[in-house]
């Protein structure tokens, strides 16, 4: 039997040679000085071998403890050198795994901010319940355990986000040979529904013409003054506008080209500006032109304006956040751009909504333009109207 003295005296030599211990454990030392730990054995007359690991990593002892782990298989009919290639495999198809494998395929496809949710609710919710089990060992219960732990924290449309996200990773496995089922397609009708609740928005016209003088008369940061006077012109999403870019502005043609990678849908979104929007946005230019960003932080000319600078200047007009939101002046534009007549098309283009059939959006982004731009220059001279009429009279201007 080997000892720690005697592996510790061996010296490499010019060519690998053996120490043996007992019952086919031996250590194999190499040329280079490494040291492995094998064990020998014979299955159905022929001769095989384990690898038990390195020394001193593995000890003597441990060594040992594995030699008789393995032939306790042997004993059991187990061949141990086939049991741990069937656990490496079974590693290679974790849901974790195939998960990442699925990831890496999205991440070209999906837009940024898409991409890093679904891997945030990956590592968040699923990996730690079921990142380290077979996928084809996961049960629908199993996948429900863990989205109920998204559900017990209210957040339902995130629960059913997860799910979605688990179901695709599951055709995919399918797809690849690595799965039969997909085990979320069980879990219909699991899940508590989601309340879909609109954000706050005035909608009736006399109350948007008294928004539009309360903004009028806001006396807080003249950086967050523009963004509200901006925001109803525009009425791009919240973080569009904060994230405004001096390099995304050609004010002499009246336009405002937010990159792909800005955008929701991750396409060009391109913003027709009218006559008070360009004049407005070159008075800013003379405040926060020296830097990149159109709406500067207060606290550094080299950041944006944080993302509830808006919310908090309506909350400072006295609107509650039941009332009126950031978000809330899309929701303005589009009712009553759609009360006035205009084309839904054209005011889901502005509004930057996708567009199931690629084709033909690619046809309208194109085409519609010029459509676009007649539209909102009438919504700035309606806007305007609706500020100046004191008398509470509704004023309406139809589409042409």
């Amino acid at each position: 039997m080997l000892s720690e003295i005697a592996i510790r005296a061996a010296k490499p030599r010019e060519k690998a040679y053996k120490l043996s211990d007992e019952r086919g454990l031996y250590l194999l030392v190499n040329p280079n000085g490494s040291r492995w730990w094998r064990f020998k054995y014979s299955r159905f007359g022929k001769e095989r071998g384990l690898s038990l690991g390195v020394y001193p990593d593995v000890t003597l002892a441990m060594a040992r403890k594995r030699r008789d782990e393995a032939r306790t298989q042997l004993a059991d009919g187990i061949d141990p050198s086939h049991k741990r290639k069937a656990e490496k495999l079974s590693n290679a198809n974790t849901f974790r795994a195939i998960a990442e494998e699925w990831l890496a395929l999205q991440k070209d496809k999906l837009h940024v901010r898409t991409y890093d949710k679904a891997k945030y609710q990956l590592e968040s919710f699923v990996y730690p319940r079921l990142g380290d089990t077979p996928i084809t060992k996961i049960t629908a219960p199993d996948l429900l355990a863990a989205l109920r732990k998204i559900e017990v924290r209210g957040a339902h449309e995130t629960a059913h986000r997860t799910k979605q996200r688990c179901g695709q990773i599951f055709r995919f496995a399918i797809a690849t040979g690595r799965a039969e089922t997909d085990v979320s397609v069980h879990l219909r009708g699991a899940l508590a529904p989601v309340v879909t609740k609109n954000r706050a928005a005035l909608t009736d016209p006399a109350e948007v013409g008294q928004l539009l003088r309360a903004i009028e008369g806001y006396s807080g940061s003249s950086v967050t003054a523009y963004a509200l006077k901006l925001a109803p012109l525009t009425f791009v999403r919240p973080s569009e506008l904060r994230l405004a870019a001096w390099s995304e502005f050609d004010l002499e043609n009246a336009e405002w080209r937010i990159p792909a990678e800005r955008m929701k849908m991750g396409d060009l979104h391109v913003v027709p500006l009218s006559r008070q929007a360009v004049e407005l946005f070159k008075e800013l230019r003379s405040i926060s032109g020296a830097g990149e960003f159109v709406f500067s932080s207060l606290r550094s000319a080299r950041r944006p304006m944080s993302n509830n600078t808006v919310n908090a200047a309506l909350r400072r007009l006295g609107y509650a956040k039941d009332e009126m939101t950031g978000h809330g002046f899309r929701a303005l534009a589009s009712t009553l751009l759609n009360e006035q007549g205009w084309h839904p098309d054209l005011i889901e283009l502005q509004l930057a909504h996708a567009e199931r059939n690629k084709v033909r959006a690619a046809y309208n982004r194109a085409q519609r333009l010029p459509e676009r731009r007649k539209m909102m220059q009438a919504w700035a001279d309606y806007l305007d109207a609706l500020r100046n009429d004191k008398t509470g009279t509704v004023v309406n201007i139809r589409a042409a």
